[in-house]
């Protein structure tokens, strides 16, 4: 440190100093200017990009709060389709069961009136098959009852006391 202070010159450091103020005002007039404006125009467009970001940031958000509602209407939108569809499912099966009930309904009917219409036939074709049997018995029977004289007498006679006149 004592060689520094010995060799010391002043003309020197006053040369310095002056080349050191000229150089800093040369880099003033030339550099600084280019160099701040280049910073400002870096630190404007840093802050540009943070405002699109954040402007991005806000917009996802907005976006995200836009599919959550779409989303909603859409869940909504199905729940009432499936309840609708219930609806029409379960009004379907009732018309399918009424109109099934009114077709049963109307067989049963259609089956009795066939039942009676056949019970009707066949009491019409027995009293045809008991009144002709019924017939062929009363003739064999009056054959051989009226083979004889004093038999058809008897009968005459009977039949007589049991019909009673007016």
């Amino acid at each position: 440190m004592d060689q520094l202070i010995n060799d010391f010159s002043p003309g020197l450091f006053v040369m310095q100093a002056v080349i050191l103020l000229i150089l800093i005002l040369l880099m003033k007039k030339f550099a600084w200017k280019p160099i701040l404006s280049s910073l400002d125009e870096r630190e404007s467009g840093i802050q540009g990009a943070l405002d699109a970001a954040e402007k991005a940031r806000l917009e996802m958000q907005n976006l995200k709060a836009d599919n959550e509602k779409l989303l909603q209407e859409a869940r909504n939108e199905r729940e009432s389709m499936i309840k609708e569809a219930r609806e029409i499912r379960k009004k379907m099966i009732a018309e399918a069961e009424e109109d099934t009930k009114e077709r049963t309904s109307a067989m049963i009917a259609q089956a009795q009136e066939a039942i009676k219409a056949e019970k009707r036939a066949a009491v019409a074709e027995l009293k045809g098959q008991v009144a002709e049997l019924s017939l062929e018995i009363a003739e064999k029977v009056l054959r051989v009852e009226l083979s004889d004289k004093d038999k058809q007498k008897q009968l005459v006679d009977k039949m007589l006391q049991h019909a009673t006149l007016n």
